[in-house]
């Protein structure tokens, strides 16, 4: 009887051991972040205009959903957020960022927006001074900026669309960061890859633009 109570209480001793070791492994944040030949998860943002929030798309076509699966095939954890939004402006974009960043803790950034300022006509300096601190916000996170360069239609006059696409490059330049320089690069000369309205890209198109930007984004990756 002695010896039955004995061992009752050295498995009681050996439970409730493991159980405070399971308890301080699961609580530590050093527990959490060990894990030998795993790197850390990465998180991307996509902040962009209807070029990017799959404008006229099903759900789940666009060419942000071919990039994951581009990542997928990499040894690497990954988060993706798609936070664009259809007709928004750089000041839009401005306005919208920091509430974004809050809540979404973003290791790389593709910046995507300009389009809809060069269609409206306004000012470039206007465009480029928004994108410029949307970038110095995004650096102020401690996060990389891959900036997703534009064209606009040739019927806004030769000097301003010729000025709208070098900003991008100046900007890149300025601010040191990478640069997609014409996201549409490899559809734009293709009619059947737009939708009725000749500015949005049909679904055919998406595979074609994610091919465009990855190159940029796995640079930053690596």
């Amino acid at each position: 009887m002695r010896w039955g109570k004995s061992v009752a209480v050295l498995l009681g001793l050996a439970m409730l051991l493991w159980l405070r070791a399971g308890q301080a492994d699961t609580g530590s944040p050093e527990g959490a972040a060990a894990a030998p030949g795993h790197p850390p998860e990465t998180h991307i943002l996509v902040f962009g205009d209807s070029l990017s929030a799959e404008y006229g798309l099903p759900r789940g076509t666009g060419w942000v959903q071919h990039l994951e699966q581009q990542l997928a095939q990499r040894d690497q954890a990954y988060q993706i957020r798609n936070a664009s939004i259809s007709g928004d402006t750089t000041s839009g974009g401005l306005q919208r960022l920091p509430q974004v960043l809050r809540e979404f803790d973003a290791d790389i950034v593709i910046l995507q927006l300009g389009a809809n300022d060069g269609l409206r006509g306004l000012p470039i300096s206007e465009m480029s001074s928004n994108l410029r601190d949307m970038i110095g916000l995004i650096h102020a996170e401690n996060a990389k900026v891959l900036l997703v360069g534009q064209h606009i239609p040739p019927n806004y006059g030769q000097r301003y669309t010729r000025e709208f696409h070098a900003a991008y490059a100046s900007l890149s330049d300025e601010t040191r960061t990478a640069l997609v320089p014409f996201m549409l690069e490899a559809i734009a000369t293709d009619p059947e890859l737009f939708q009725a309205d000749g500015l949005h890209p049909t679904v055919e198109a998406q595979k074609h633009i994610a091919d465009t930007i990855w190159p940029h984004l796995e640079a930053l990756l690596d």
